[in-house]
């Protein structure tokens, strides 16, 4: 069974090693890592070293790893445990034997250059991993924010995604190449951060320099709504109340079908960060309110399309566990049927009746799919007509 030393470094054209990593360089056969690191200790190497590429897709790295009854010292960047490959062998090695040497992760080294209190920093890895992770950090207004990047995350595309969302209340520190002779450390506004084409390795601090209050329960007279149709947004006690019933903590994908404003999407997203929203609408011009309404907000994370939903390609988004109906266009039944083959077993749907006769499909056709109405609540703002809010539940069904 193969066994693991796993040493980080940095990136230092020398790397400098303790003298116990030496000697376990020294005693070795096999060594592994990627282009990068091959590149800084090849020169360290013994004579008959076998080196190994940590290549992507791992599949092909791992079998190596299997093969091998000898410890194989694998090189990391920085700390291995620090959204590194220690945690990644862990994994699929569970019962390999394992020590790990690290060295000061990227981000480490960026906040001491900058003399920042990284111990109160939130941590967020971009690297393969959604853009959500760092969305809802800038939802919850964190005051220091870490960010691990990649070759499509980059800075400049993070800093754009940001102004598009309205948020400019952060100033970047950028680390390139971060521990060597090469090492490059700015400061820049987000506007700056935007046209930067940054070396890589690099990653980003983001720190707050002035607040932004959240409200939640936005006032409708408050959002950009659709012109000389004010009242056409779902008013902010049916929004809440829809929202409190989706059950949002425990979501991951929700899909708001019928946006118009964004009343509910933006919303969705403020109590709930961590849930990907997907949003349709018909009209065109709700294009643009989506657009003003999350800059107003400083929402970013909403991924919406202009379009009709009985021919839009579903496979196209995740699979919800979540759906706000908002708008059925008169097929609420064949809505429904379509949303039944892509919502997730335990997954909901809350619809907001305005009539008697919609209610009335709602529940029968929901039924009829095995789902049972969970909960159901009747609610009425100032003078509009009531609306009663229908949450329905689905179950794993016996084959």
């Amino acid at each position: 069974m193969c066994s693991f030393h796993v040493i980080g470094i940095s990136d230092e054209s020398l790397p400098v090693f303790n003298k116990e990593v030496q000697e376990l360089m020294a005693s070795a056969s096999y060594f592994s890592g990627g282009a990068r690191h091959f590149e800084l200790v090849q020169d360290l190497l013994p004579l008959d070293y076998q080196w190994i590429d940590v290549e992507v897709p791992l599949a092909k790295t791992f079998t190596h790893y299997e093969a091998i009854a000898e410890p194989i010292i694998v090189f990391a960047s920085g700390d291995p445990l620090f959204f590194g490959l220690a945690n990644t062998l862990k994994r699929e090695f569970p019962s390999a034997a394992m020590n790990v040497y690290p060295s000061f992760n990227s981000l480490q080294m960026l906040a001491h250059a900058c003399l920042l209190p990284y111990g109160h920093m939130s941590i967020t890895t971009l690297t393969g991993r959604p853009w959500v992770n760092i969305d809802q950090e800038l939802i919850k207004g964190k005051a220091l924010i870490g960010v691990l990047t990649d070759k499509k995350k980059t800075p400049a595309a993070i800093a754009k995604r940001m102004l598009a969302a309205g948020i400019n209340n952060y100033c970047a520190y950028l680390g390139e190449r971060m521990g060597g002779e090469r090492q490059r450390v700015q400061k820049l506004s987000i506007e700056q951060l935007s046209s930067v084409d940054a070396q890589m390795p690099n990653c980003l601090i983001l720190e707050k320099t002035g607040d932004f209050k959240r409200s939640i329960g936005i006032p409708e007279e408050e959002m950009h709504h659709l012109a000389g149709r004010p009242k056409m947004m779902t008013k902010r006690s049916i929004r809440l109340m829809s929202l409190s019933i989706l059950k949002l903590d425990a979501a991951k994908v929700m899909w708001d079908i019928g946006f118009c404003t964004g009343s509910v999407s933006i919303e969705a997203k403020q109590m709930a960060p961590h849930v990907d929203v997907y949003a349709i609408e018909k009209r065109e011009e709700s294009r643009d309110l989506m657009t003003k309404n999350q800059q107003k907000y400083r929402v970013p994370g909403i991924n919406h399309s202009i379009g009709d939903f009985f021919e839009m390609d579903l496979s196209l988004w995740p699979e919800p566990d979540r759906v706000f109906i908002g708008g059925h266009g008169g097929r609420l039944e064949l809505m429904l049927q379509k949303l039944d083959a892509v919502l997730q077993t335990d997954g909901i749907i809350v619809f907001n009746a305005v009539s008697s006769e919609t209610e009335k499909i709602f529940r029968e056709v929901t039924t009829r799919l095995g789902y049972g109405i969970s909960d159901s609540m009747i609610l009425q703002q100032d003078a509009h007509n009531p609306v009663n809010i229908l949450q329905a539940s689905k179950h794993k069904r016996n084959e």
